[in-house]
């Protein structure tokens, strides 16, 4: 039995160490789905799936409580798969697995789920417990939210009840958020004619061990960017070394700031050498240039003999590439003014495939203002026109204006500072939240958004802390007892 079933409250840590053994990433929804409505069976609450693939659950008010305001809990399914290089994990077929350290819930070398399984497992504590008091009670759990807010796009008008939205995708215990940014995913591509190989030997250059991370809640803190890097050591491998580019993966998700890249390069063997040399050299230089930010211990940066590449890339696509990609905005371009330490504008080079056929790059670009999501996406579009490339937009999510007049938000303050005797902090958030997407089709919806504690999420680090657990746990109780009368 795993030991985190040991921890209180218990409703909460024994449902999301069941929700550990479903397998869940994002575009695998079929499992979790099926154990969310066997869940909802076994405890008595109605549940069904809607059009866009969300579980709704709804559990009647306490018996004197129907007066109240209804309240929409909720948190998303999906759960971003990363794991360490080291880990033979398989996110579709296996559980994760738990262990505790230093106060904190860990998996092992994998991301642990609590994004946003711990809003799930809250839900599910919630429709099972006999005994709390509150109004109508609503949920709804959203499909593939990591990978473009999907089931929230297609969520349907009118299916809902609540007047009052909690959502539980928050990840700092103490501080309530009212707002967050839009985004939007940008996808170039580019399509050749391969060339033949003329050069003499081929190498597999990798760089990982870098620490990734969200590239919402983490884009600030100058982390260094797989792909960014190895551009840097690919220009230099091209022009100074005669190197031709086979092959470039990097990263794998839209919303984790990538951790590694791998390039295939072709050259002539009296250069090799040389290479490895310049590998050196790079890896030196990214080491002293993130002191204090990377655990520069961990960065790998080696290279391998690679079988011999039969085609690469014309040599003036690959060089149009390799500047765009040099060029690319990535990290922050603009903070709040209003909010000076909130990053109001990003992007994140999030992957990169390149083939010698065909090239995709994907970046994730978020700003709390429309016109600044606008602006950050058509200067990435220019670049990668400057390339020859074809961009296209998709998985727009609008930014949620924050409302300080709130009065969930006042509700919440107020059972905050009785439980913990301090005041909670309010706050606009960076990364994308479904509260603007769902406040679309609900405009009358009073919002917010809240948590328990979770550092490194999208990495292989992820961890939530047990000691924000319980007064979690006991905020969304009390506050469920005293939602105010319709």
């Amino acid at each position: 039995m795993s030991e985190i079933r040991n921890l209180k409250p218990v409703g909460l840590w024994r449902n999301f160490d069941d929700l550990t053994q479903i397998p869940r990433p994002s575009g695998y929804m079929e499992k979790v789905q099926k154990f969310l409505l066997d869940f909802a069976a076994k405890v008595g609450v109605e549940a069904f799936v809607d059009a866009g693939g969300n579980v709704v659950m709804r559990k009647a008010a306490t018996a004197g409580y129907e007066n109240r305001k209804t309240v929409l809990l909720q948190a998303h399914m999906d759960m971003v798969p990363q794991k360490a290089p080291d880990s033979n994990h398989n996110f579709e077929t296996d559980p994760i697995v738990t262990h505790i350290e230093e106060g904190w819930v860990y998996a092992n070398n994998t991301t642990l789920g609590a994004d946003d399984g711990i809003g799930v497992a809250a839900i599910m504590a919630i429709m099972e417990d006999k005994d709390l008091k509150h109004g109508p009670v609503e949920a709804i759990i959203t499909r593939d939210e990591e990978t473009g807010m999907f089931g929230a796009n297609e969520l349907p008008e009118g299916e809902l009840h609540g007047d009052i939205l909690m959502n539980l995708d928050s990840e700092t215990w103490g501080k309530f958020v009212i707002g967050s940014a839009g985004g939007v995913d940008v996808t170039s591509t580019l399509e050749y004619k391969e060339v033949a190989n003329d050069q003499e030997t081929a190498v597999k250059v990798t760089l990982k061990g870098l620490r990734g991370g969200h590239s919402g809640l983490e884009i600030n803190e100058g982390r260094a960017n797989a792909n960014k890097e190895m551009v840097r050591f690919v220009r230099k491998a091209i022009t100074e070394l005669d190197a031709r580019l086979a092959g470039w993966q990097g990263g794998n998700m839209r919303n984790a700031i990538p951790f590694k890249a791998e390039v295939v390069l072709a050259l002539p063997q009296a250069n090799v050498v040389a290479l490895k040399e310049l590998v050196e050299k790079q890896k030196s230089a990214i080491k002293d240039e993130y002191k204090g930010i990377e655990v520069v211990d961990n960065i790998e940066f080696f290279v391998e003999d690679a079988d011999k590449p039969v085609a690469l890339l014309p040599v003036e696509i690959q060089d149009n590439l390799i500047d765009a990609i040099y060029a690319c905005h990535n990290g922050v371009l603009r903070m709040i003014p209003s909010y000076p330490d909130v990053v109001e504008t990003s992007s994140n080079l999030a992957i990169i495939n390149i083939e010698p056929t065909k090239a995709s790059i994907k970046i994730l670009a978020r700003s709390s203002r429309e016109d600044m999501k606008e602006y950050i996406a058509t200067q990435l579009e220019s670049c990668f026109n400057m390339a020859g490339m074809k961009t296209v937009f998709s998985a727009h999510y609008g930014g949620w204006d924050p409302n300080p007049q709130s009065e969930i938000l006042s509700l919440l303050q107020k059972v905050y500072k009785e439980q913990n005797g301090e005041e909670a902090i309010v706050q606009v958030d960076h990364a994308g939240l479904e509260c603007s997407i769902i406040l679309g089709k609900y405009p009358n919806m009073d919002v917010v958004s809240l948590g328990p504690t979770i550092r490194s999420p999208h990495t292989a680090k992820e961890r939530f802390e047990i000691a924000t657990a319980e007064p979690f746990w006991n905020l969304l109780v009390q506050t469920l007892e005293e939602i105010p009368v319709k």
